[in-house]
Parts: structure tokens; C-alpha cells; sequence
């Protein structure tokens, strides 16, 4: 292991390796309690072993082969926020995009994506979309996350006003926001438990509090009569492969229903979460001080690339590089033994599917909020002074969570951005520029509402 992952040469050892990997395992397991929200039963409508099944397999392997071939403490699993997208997609549709020709949508941008890091134009995306809009992406879409979550957790009720016509899509004072009854509904009071517990736990720095927060929800739950026990009545605790959705991607239906915005969508917001995880955690582990660190960060793009569609043929939405990793990083990870670890845990979890089943959505709720609230920690880096910087960004936000689409928000920042900058020209600032990849994008988006109309 020292001669093929160079520990001495990083300043490091084994125990401080596997040390980190479980740490960065820790911060990250709660995606496999998380995802089946969105891809199973309930979602876009997996079953739930194929939803574990894929998870745990998919974050495995390719974290492994990270580990073992780009040797950088990076972590992989399936993302959250596209998991959320890829759930929209099948529920909106009404029927008429399966989750099977789902998964063959991100399966092609899989191919795109690898297409994009080879050819390099991968490079070229990322400095045409300005930094606002990208960070802008990434906080709308943490919103999004917390929209689901708060109605996972009842915390959030939506109701009719008395003779209104649900028939028809209808505007104005129709529908109502209010909290949800805490008092009276064991579901919500748990999910409000479970939150600030979480909340407690990262207020005090506890490594894994995502994950330790679920679990002991799910435990109080237990006297509530939220958790249901039932189904560990019989289980068996070895691996079950049945209702698996491996191979089970529907890529001509992708093709032949016409995901091409879908397609986009995916290999869209991949793109700029995947560089901004990939740059900050492989600087914060001072990997990207000489060419050989520029040279790791391209095998890393690849590596997450071939994810993607590995995970499609698994059976789970976009498998990417997750920004839990800095925290294995902060541990003493430097080589990709720390990213082998983690693979070989996600692995080994397996064996733990009967306790996920039995998880209650009042226990994987509460992440889902708190994962809002990382995501929106990037906000004070948007330039709100700026009007030309702010209401694209702005659209971009709000958009999302209001129009429960992710790609209404991209499509939205976009245009404005472009518009408003031919304006703002005018008046003299030189500091506006506009990539040319920019009106390329423009022209896609307007074209795709003129002639598919909003959704």
C-alpha cells in the first residue's frame, strides 16, 4: 500500500487513510437512507431494494476505483439534488416517462459527460457560465431540497380554498401555505425532533451528524409509533438481489420519448458540481499545487463521468463526486486509500438493508432541510449590489423551489443573464462578458420553450 498509493510521499500513513475514509463514510452513509425518497416507492417509484442495491454498489465501486486510480480522497455517490430532479422528471410526466427511460437519460449524459471531459469542451462550459449563475445553481437547488423535505416532514401543508376548481392549473390566492400540525401529527413532531437534534449535533461539530441524526429518530420514533419494526420480522440480513433494477435503463425510451432537455439538464448541473467539489476538496488536500495535480484532476473528471452511467445501469440517478469528502480530507486523508475505504464500507452496507427499509420519511426529512442549509452557504459569494449580477441569480433561486423545476431555474438565469448583459454593455461597463457558449445556451432554451412549451 506504500508503494502504490505513495502514502510517505503525501505525509501520511495507513491508519490515518482508513481513519479518514471512515469519517468521509459517516458524513456521507445517510444517502442510503435519503435516496429511496426520492427514486423509490414513493418517488419516481424503484423498488426499494433496487434503490439500496444501487446506491451501496454504485458509491462503492466507483469511489474504489477513484481510490485506485486517480489516488485522491474523493468520495462518489449518487447526488443529491439531480436524485431530486430525476424524481420530477418521472412524477410530472404524468406517466409518460417511465423510471426506466429516466435512468437511460442519465445513462446518455454519462456518455455526453465522458464525451465533454475527453474532448476537453468540458473545460470550455465551465468558464463560459459565469461564477454567480453556477453558485446560484447550487443554492436553488439546496432550496429545492428543503422544499421536499419540509413536505416529507408535514412541517409544510398545502391546502384548496373551498370551490376552487383543481381540474385545471389555477393562479392567484387558490392555494395556501401553512406549518404543519406538530401537535396533533406524530409523523410531523418527530421530523421536527429530528431536525433540531440534527441541528444540535452540527451546532457541536459531531463527525456523521447526518447520519446519527437519522438513526436516532428513527429510535424515538420506535415508542412513537412512527417506526414500523414489522419488517425486520423475518429478515434476513444477507444481501437480498431480488427487485433489482440493474440493467433495467430504458435507453431507446429516452430517446424515443425526446429527454433531450432531460439529457441536458443532468450533464448541465453535473457539470459545475462536480468541478466545484473536485477543485475545493483536491485543493484543500494540497493536490493541485504542480501539473501532476492538474493532471489527477482531469483522471478524477473521467472517473466521474463513467460513473454517471455506471450508476444508471445500476439502478439510481447520477452518481457524483460528493463535498462530504473534505471532510475525510480534514481527517488526514491524502491518497486514495482514504477513498477505498469508503468504497469498501458503502460496499459492506449491504448488509444493513433491512434497517433502511424500516427508516420512516419523519427520519430522512430532516437531512434533506439540513442539507438545504449547506447548500445555501455560498450565498454571501453573489455580488447582491449588482443588479445585473442579482436577478439572474436571483430567477435562478427562486425558481426552482416555486416552479418545483430544477431546469426552470437554469433556463431562467441563463436568459436573463444574456439579455441583461447586452443592456448593461450599453452603459459603459466593460467588465460584462458574455462567453459565446452563453448565446448558444440562450438560443437552445428559447427554442425549447418556443416549440415544447412549459411544463
Amino acid at each position: 500500500m506504500e508503494r502504490f498509493f505513495k502514502l510517505k510521499e503525501h505525509g501520511t500513513n495507513v491508519r490515518t487513510e482508513i481513519i479518514a475514509g471512515l469519517t468521509t463514510f459517516m458524513t456521507m452513509a445517510y444517502i442510503l437512507f435519503v435516496n429511496n425518497l426520492f427514486l423509490g416507492p414513493d418517488g419516481a417509484g424503484i423498488p426499494q431494494e433496487g434503490v439500496f442495491f444501487a446506491t451501496a454498489i454504485g458509491a462503492g465501486l466507483v469511489t474504489i476505483v477513484m481510490g485506485l486510480f486517480v489516488n485522491i480522497p474523493i468520495a462518489l455517490a449518487p447526488g443529491m439534488g439531480l436524485n431530486a430532479y430525476f424524481m420530477t422528471v418521472v412524477l410530472s410526466s404524468n406517466g409518460a416517462i417511465t423510471w426506466q427511460a429516466a435512468l437511460g437519460a442519465v445513462f446518455l449524459s454519462g456518455i455526453v459527460f465522458i464525451i465533454l471531459t475527453v474532448t476537453k469542451v468540458r473545460q470550455m462550459l465551465l468558464t463560459a457560465v459565469p461564477n454567480n449563475l453556477k453558485i446560484a445553481i447550487t443554492i436553488g437547488i439546496g432550496l429545492f431540497i428543503t422544499i421536499v423535505g419540509l413536505k416529507l416532514a408535514n412541517l409544510v401543508m398545502v391546502s384548496v380554498n373551498p370551490g376552487t376548481d383543481i381540474s385545471h392549473p389555477v393562479a392567484g390566492g387558490a392555494f395556501n401555505l401553512a406549518l404543519g400540525n406538530f401537535v396533533e401529527q406524530k409523523d410531523t413532531l418527530l421530523a421536527l425532533i429530528g431536525l433540531f437534534l440534527i441541528a444540535i449535533l452540527m451546532v457541536l461539530k459531531v463527525r456523521g451528524a447526518l447520519l446519527i441524526g437519522i438513526v436516532a429518530t428513527t429510535l424515538i420514533g420506535i415508542p412513537m409509533g412512527v417506526t414500523d419494526l414489522s419488517g425486520l420480522s423475518g429478515a434476513s440480513w444477507i444481501p437480498s438481489f431480488d427487485n433489482l433494477a440493474v440493467g433495467q435503463l430504458d435507453i431507446k425510451g429516452a430517446i424515443g420519448i425526446g429527454l433531450l432537455e432531460v439529457i441536458f439538464i443532468f450533464t448541465f448541473v453535473e457539470l459545475f458540481d462536480t468541478f466545484g467539489t473536485l477543485v475545493g476538496t483536491a485543493g484543500r488536500a494540497g493536490l493541485l499545487k504542480d501539473k501532476e495535480g492538474e493532471k489527477k484532476l482531469g483522471k478524477a473528471m473521467l472517473v466521474d463521468a463513467g460513473g454517471v452511467s455506471a450508476g444508471a445501469f445500476l439502478g439510481t440517478s447520477t452518481v457524483t463526486t460528493f463535498v462530504e469528502s473534505a471532510s475525510g480530507v480534514a481527517a488526514g486523508g491524502r491518497t486514495g486509500l482514504t477513498a477505498v475505504t469508503t468504497g469498501v464500507l458503502f460496499v459492506f452496507s449491504l448488509f444493513l438493508a433491512p434497517l433502511a427499509l424500516v427508516v420512516p420519511s419523519a427520519a430522512t426529512a430532516p437531512a434533506l432541510i439540513i442539507v438545504g442549509v449547506l447548500m445555501m452557504s455560498q450565498i454571501g459569494q453573489i455580488d447582491w449590489d449588482d443588479f445585473f449580477v442579482a436577478f439572474p441569480a436571483f430567477l435562478t433561486i427562486i425558481l426552482m423551489p416555486f416552479t418545483g423545476g430544477i431546469a426552470n431555474g437554469i433556463s431562467a438565469g441563463i436568459i436573463s443573464y444574456v439579455i441583461l448583459s447586452v443592456f448593461a454593455k450599453m452603459t459603459g461597463r466593460r467588465d460584462v462578458k458574455v462567453h459565446g457558449l452563453m448565446w448558444v445556451l440562450f438560443v437552445i432554451i428559447v427554442l425549447r420553450y418556443a416549440f415544447l412549451g412549459i411544463e
